[in-house]
């Protein structure tokens, strides 16, 4: 694999370059980067801090990769950006490195596309193909699940919990925890149903979706606190999904969660 490096772009002494890249021109490659291989940054990308990049990944114009955290609290403590496999990093796009007390690092899954302008801040942990569609914002300390869409000039509040399948729809802020395969809509960032939708295309069994809708409905309506009605879902249920959602539900949480229709 030959690598391509145009000779108007700065690659920093200690970088590290995987066999196959394409480094383009004005690109800022840093000390303590590490591509890996097949990597492509697009002219005027910029992949900067302690930052790792998996293979086939594409950095295009303009994108930030690697920057200090924007936390007041950060004082220049050495912390990482760790960004998977066959990611496609946007124009304008913005990543962040982690913070001492979030724990040093941030990581972004394979498979993930962040469209023109969407960032994800420090500490944030995003996990296998998720779509975070133009300008949509991950403040630090979350975590998204992996298969997650999160909509266009949309936000997630720091420390939610985002789980596995869930849709966030388009300008929509969301500041509580998110059950996996939840549909949430609406400027306050409202449960309106299961992503139906992502389900069937990811070819769940028709009985583990008509499970999902069931619990849903005993989650809105049955007796009890929503936790309470989550317990007895996890003792009651033989479904895979659904035990993901109790389980997810059941764990500790640094935010409440949104609650059914």
């Amino acid at each position: 694999m030959e690598t391509r490096i145009h000779p108007m772009a700065v690659i920093e002494p200690g970088a590290q370059i995987g066999p196959g890249c394409e480094i383009g021109p004005f690109a800022v490659i840093g000390p303590e980067v590490a591509l890996g291989a097949g990597v492509v940054v697009k002219p005027h990308g910029i992949v900067t801090g302690w930052t790792e990049v998996g293979d086939d990944t594409v950095i295009f114009p303009g994108a930030v990769v690697g920057e200090v955290p924007q936390d007041l609290k950060f004082r220049g403590e050495r912390t990482r950006l760790k960004v998977g496999k066959r990611c496609k990093i946007r124009e304008g796009a913005t990543l962040n490195t982690g913070t001492e007390g979030g724990g040093g690092l941030t990581q972004i899954g394979d498979d993930v596309l962040m469209m023109t302008g969407a960032h994800v801040g420090h500490d944030a942990v995003l996990g296998d193909r998720v779509i975070l569609a133009n300008q949509a914002a991950i403040a630090g300390h979350c975590h998204i699940g992996d298969d997650v869409i999160v909509g266009g000039l949309s936000g997630v509040h720091q420390w939610v919990r985002v789980g596995r399948g869930a849709i966030i729809g388009a300008v929509t802020m969301v500041t509580n925890d998110v059950v996996p395969y939840g549909l949430v809509q609406g400027p306050r960032g409202v449960l309106d149903g299961l992503n139906l939708v992502g389900l069937k295309r990811r070819g769940v069994e028709r009985s583990e979706i008509t499970a999902l809708r069931a619990a849903y409905q005993m989650l809105a309506q049955g007796e009890g606190s929503f936790l309470d009605r989550a317990r007895r879902l996890a003792d009651e249920t033989d479904s895979r999904h659904v035990r993901e959602m109790t389980d997810f539900i059941l764990a500790a949480t640094d935010r409440s969660f949104l609650t059914p229709k």
